[in-house]
């Protein structure tokens, strides 16, 4: 039996957690006011974790690949 050696984790991946903490609480955000060129907050406020968490995940992709 052949047994695959254990991959080392990194801190970096902890990092993607966060996107998803952001969004786990809508009573947080779930809300009108402020409102972004029209849109209010509950639109905007995914829109931007979206964004956000697209870099996020560029980011520790080059980490993990160095």
């Amino acid at each position: 039996m052949n047994i695959p050696p254990k991959q080392k984790r990194s801190r970096w991946t902890l990092l993607l957690a966060l996107p998803y903490l952001a969004l786990c609480f809508p009573q947080l955000y779930a809300r009108a006011t402020p409102t972004l060129a029209g849109f209010p907050f509950f639109y905007w406020y995914q829109l931007a974790t979206v964004i956000v968490t697209s870099a996020l995940l560029g980011f520790v992709y080059r980490k993990l690949k160095t």
